[in-house]
């Protein structure tokens, strides 16, 4: 849930990065803490295998300033891909504002984009969360490569819901020596970058549907935890 700290006049907020094994999760992490000045930030944490793959989560903290009075701060979590930390994605699922799933547009990818997109579903039950009562965007990743399949065929498959979406590409960052692939979210059309901007003001401007947690004057801003999605 949101938290409301009027002591320090500060709002917080929990979107998780979920999605299939290399869909690009930590990548739009990466991303985005590369592209947001140094004040605006805190430093990221990943905890990762040698191949880059998420072992546990990653976690960014940003500062996007004052609405309405009140500062306003984003903590960004992914979930590990591979299905065997399952007992982890629960976990950092727990709490979640919103969701965005990157789902991967490669043509052998469908499958594991539908396994992932009911493993979300059904952990968000176990936590008593209907997939409709969560902000949700979805993001089809890798548009770039050649196997690529068409936009419209990924959503009909994958977006039973109707909910946002839009298309995301590599970048090579020149600055590593290992040249990885950055999901570019400056690479969408104007629309579609609208919407996931959109998407991201509704998991702010949602807390009213949701239930709201109050912090005591006395009580520091809490750390937040994460939570998951399915589709009936």
């Amino acid at each position: 849930m949101v938290l409301f700290n009027y002591a320090t006049k500060e709002i917080t907020a929990k979107i998780v990065y979920y999605g299939p094994g290399l869909c690009g999760k930590t990548t739009n992490l990466q991303f985005i803490y590369d592209s947001l000045p140094s004040n605006n930030k805190s430093k990221m944490l990943s905890l990762a295998t040698k191949t880059d793959r998420t072992l546990f989560f990653d976690f960014l903290p940003l500062d996007l300033g004052k609405i309405r009075g009140m500062r306003t701060k984003l903590q960004l979590y992914t979930v590990p891909g591979q299905v065997y930390y399952n007992s982890t994605r629960q976990l950092v699922l727990k709490g979640a504002d919103g969701i965005v799933f990157v789902a991967d547009s490669q043509d052998h990818a469908i499958d594991a984009n539908l396994e992932s997109l009911q493993n979300l579903e059904d952990n968000l039950k176990r936590q008593g969360v209907r997939i409709r009562e969560i902000p949700l965007v979805l993001q089809y990743n890798k548009r770039d490569l050649s196997n690529a399949l068409p936009s419209a065929s990924i959503d009909a498959e994958v977006n039973k819901l109707g909910v946002p979406h839009f298309d995301s590409m590599g970048w090579k960052d020149p600055s590593r020596s290992s040249a990885r692939s950055r999901s570019s979210i400056r690479s969408c059309p104007r629309k579609r970058a609208h919407t996931i901007r959109s998407g991201m003001r509704t998991t702010i401007s949602s807390p009213m549907r949701r239930p709201i947690r109050r912090l005591p004057s006395t009580t520091p801003a809490a750390p937040r935890t994460s939570r998951s999605f399915r589709l009936n």
